[in-house]
């Protein structure tokens, strides 16, 4: 038996189907598992000993459909069910079980604030799609690979990093999910352990305003390293201090302690850290009894009522006094 499974994007939300690939190939070892995603995406996925082979978004849509129909699957695990997924179901006319979003009750919650969402982590719901296979959920959370190639080296950071810092997450995809510069200067200048930052080459130019509040203190890695590297360094941190964004969920596949901020979305979308059964202490931040909040089920540019209260009302004396309190309880494994 053969079995596709589909999701496109994006970094969380991949590493978020990786309890469905792990369980697949566990509970039915026989059956090989193909992964659809794009290519961008495609490292997160390379070194999962559960996947048999990734394919990856092709610009001629007819050559990849042409690929995949070659394969001859039995059944699609659809986890991302969109449009294009639909026209990659009808290509292929086999069985499909396919991922509800629950688009309705995320509209009704961002438009009117009323809350029809589950009380169900979207991993769970995920699972939803395997059941009906006898597959189970094994409580083990999330899965995230890191090849030899690609682990950080202790001369690979500064020395004043060698005993131990705090990773801050500072980039998101969308500016709503994001503290602003000022709020993670004023966090980063408070907190008394080093620290580094974490994101991509779009985030280096405000990582380095942030760093230059205390630049031996704090390390501003952004767009030095590839994902898989950063990764590593998030596994080697003593906790990690993240907005709602792929580098938390990559923190909660390898069972660090998460202090995650959140902006315009809300955790009742289902998109939290997610440990499975393993009992690693993390928290939710939010501004509390904001009724502008959730304004986007995924982020905006800027607050379309232009005074972003679920960010600059952050209280970052909180944050720090929790991060201070996780640190100097850790112990390196």
């Amino acid at each position: 038996m053969k079995i596709l499974i589909i999701r496109f994007s994006s970094i969380g939300d991949i590493v978020l189907t990786t309890p469905v690939i792990r369980n697949l190939k566990q509970q039915l070892p026989e059956v090989a598992i193909h992964y659809l995603t794009k290519h961008t995406f495609k490292t997160i996925l390379e070194h999962n000993p559960y996947i048999d082979k990734i394919h990856c978004l092709k610009e001629s849509w007819a050559e990849m459909i042409k690929s995949i129909q070659s394969e001859k699957f039995d059944l699609i695990i659809d986890l991302h069910h969109n449009l294009r997924t639909a026209s990659i179901k009808r290509a292929l006319n086999v069985k499909a079980f396919s991922f509800q979003k629950l688009n309705i009750e995320k509209w009704l919650l961002t438009n009117f604030k009323i809350n029809r969402m589950p009380d169900l982590h979207i991993v769970d719901r995920y699972m939803q799609t395997v059941t009906s296979l006898g597959i189970t959920n094994d409580g083990k959370g999330l899965d995230y690979f890191i090849p030899e190639t690609e682990q950080i080296k202790l001369e690979d950071l500064p020395h004043a990093h060698f005993a131990g810092y705090i990773a801050v997450v500072i980039g998101a995809a969308h500016a709503t999910k994001r503290l602003p510069v000022e709020k993670l200067q004023d966090l980063c200048s408070r907190i008394q352990h080093p620290v580094i930052l974490l994101g991509g080459s779009e985030d280096k130019i405000n990582g380095d305003l942030i760093a230059s509040v205390d630049p031996v203190k704090v390390y501003n890695a952004c767009g030095k390293f590839s994902l898989n590297e950063s990764a590593d360094i998030i596994k080697k941190s003593k906790l990690v201090i993240a907005h709602d964004t792929g580098l938390m969920h990559i923190a909660a596949a390898l069972k660090k302690q998460i202090i995650a901020v959140w902006g315009n979305t809300v955790p009742a979308f289902g998109m939290y850290p997610y440990y499975g059964h393993h009992p690693v202490a993390n928290v939710n931040i939010e501004v509390k009894n904001l009724n502008c909040r959730p304004c986007s089920k995924i982020g905006s540019d800027k607050c379309p009522k232009k005074h972003f209260k679920c960010m600059q009302n952050q209280d970052v004396l909180s944050i720090v006094a929790l991060a201070e309190s996780w640190a100097k309880a850790w112990r390196p494994v």
